[in-house]
């Protein structure tokens, strides 16, 4: 279907055209008619399918224009880049209306927020901890929301922000619209839906943990992290179209440790992005990954849903993740907006049973190719990957007997103290004695 067959206005058509999009996907398609009509709303899609734009635009499209100074339209995301790439949406689609539209998060000066704030705004896409710390202060009040909409929330709940949601929701009206969009829909999920919404319309375009059609996936068996290094500078070597790569690890530490061994041969063509990065350092490195400047990008979990980065040409799962959902996360930064992508995995001996679960949760097989002959197997290991050899036992240090050997002497008797405890007030009793009581003084 295309934009033009569903009930938008001329202005938000023009944004869309000038966006270059004429075509809505599935998600979009079914969910405007109903969150058009007022009715709850429940999205399970899979990320890069366009959820954004599912819910901005029925939003939009009944928008009034207004004066008053308190939003109307409540998103809420769970990381600092989701902020960013919603609210530059919302200002995209609105690029002939009259709508304020501000973002917010943490880690950036609070008193800047509240001013932007403070001068009146529409839409207000937000993290939810910077969101309770503003409305602390008073400056921001929540009674004037109609529309709630929860992004990403199965990602919110995995981050641990269920009591900061359950807060906000305390302090919206009670009458109001309320949208969710999740990739799965987990029992927590299932949870916020039966305490929030009322009567719901469920719309699942695929089913929880289908991959994208579009995506190729490959997996290498790959004994220890110095070979994945040799297998991923051989595979940058030899394919030519990987020029945009998106490789994901498991830990902050790791990601440095990978972005020091790619920098020493690919040079500035290797960028990294974590938490333990400022905010300025994150959005310059996206900025330059999406720019093409960059080739390489190394990533964290945290940041896996905050990324919208068109022609992303391959995901490489350098370190398995801990939960089957998030490879779903990860591999659709590839094949985004009908295009093509690839996903490639370096699967470990310990890696086998979270393996055995992608693909079952997945319903596929995808076969563990071994390394391509060329590709060096490492002897170097990281302190993470040493193990104890088999049938060896630690040996504990021997305690030192400290009354033999020529270097001990007894102490001299000066030395030879012994603690009687609080020192200082009977040294101040000895001097002063004590002091005497009224019925003594009468005497």
């Amino acid at each position: 279907m295309n934009f033009s067959d569903l009930n938008l206005n001329t202005v938000l058509l023009n944004a869309l055209n000038e966006m270059g999009l004429t075509q809505a996907t599935p998600i979009q398609e079914q969910v405007f008619p109903v969150a058009m009509s007022g009715r709850d709303v429940v999205g399970i899609a899979q990320t890069g399918t366009g959820k954004t734009l599912s819910y901005a635009l029925p939003l939009l499209r009944n928008l009034k224009f207004s004066t008053q100074k308190h939003p109307r339209i409540l998103v809420l995301v769970p990381t600092r880049e989701l902020v960013e790439q919603v609210a530059n949406e919302f200002k995209k689609l609105t690029e002939y209306m009259n709508v304020r539209i501000v973002g917010i998060y943490g880690g950036t000066n609070i008193n800047t927020q509240k001013q932007m704030v403070y001068e009146g705004l529409d839409v207000l896409v937000s993290t939810p901890g910077r969101l309770i710390d503003l409305t602390l202060t008073g400056v921001l009040r929540l009674k004037s929301i109609q529309k709630l909409v929860v992004d990403e929330v199965d990602e919110m709940l995995n981050l641990g922000f269920k009591p900061q949601l359950r807060r906000i929701v305390d302090m919206l009206p009670q009458k109001r619209q309320n949208l969710m969009f999740s990739a799965t829909l987990t029992y927590d999920v299932e949870e916020v839906i039966k305490d929030y919404f009322y009567n719901p319309v469920k719309i699942e375009v695929a089913a929880s943990g289908t991959p994208l059609d579009l995506i190729f996936q490959s997996a290498y068996r790959v004994p220890n992290f110095y070979t994945k290094i040799n297998l991923l500078l051989y595979l940058l070597n030899i394919q030519k179209n990987m020029d945009k790569v998106l490789v994901f690890v498991k830990s902050r530490a790791l990601a440095d440790i990978v972005y020091k061994q790619l920098q020493n041969v690919v040079g500035d063509e290797v960028g990294v992005i974590h938490s333990n990065k400022s905010q300025n350092f994150r959005f310059r490195m996206v900025e330059e990954f999406a720019q093409g400047s960059l080739r390489l990008l190394i990533a964290t979990d945290l940041i896996s849903r905050g990324l919208d980065i068109l022609n992303v040409s391959h995901v490489i799962n350098f370190d398995m993740p801990t939960e089957a959902e998030a490879y779903m996360h990860r591999i659709g930064r590839t094949g985004r907006a009908e295009a093509e992508g690839n996903a490639l995995s370096f699967v470990e001996e310990s890696d086998m049973e979270m393996w055995h679960d992608i693909l079952n949760m997945m319903g596929t097989k995808i076969a563990l190719d071994p390394l391509p002959p060329e590709v060096e197997v490492s002897d170097l290991q990281l302190e993470s990957e040493t193990t104890e050899m088999p049938g060896k036992t630690l040996i504990k240090a021997p305690k030192i007997d400290a009354t033999k050997g020529s270097a001990f002497h007894e102490k001299k008797e000066k030395n030879k103290k012994v603690n009687l405890g609080g020192s200082y007030h009977r040294t101040v009793a000895a001097k002063y004695k004590k002091p005497k009581t009224k019925g003594q003084k009468r005497k």
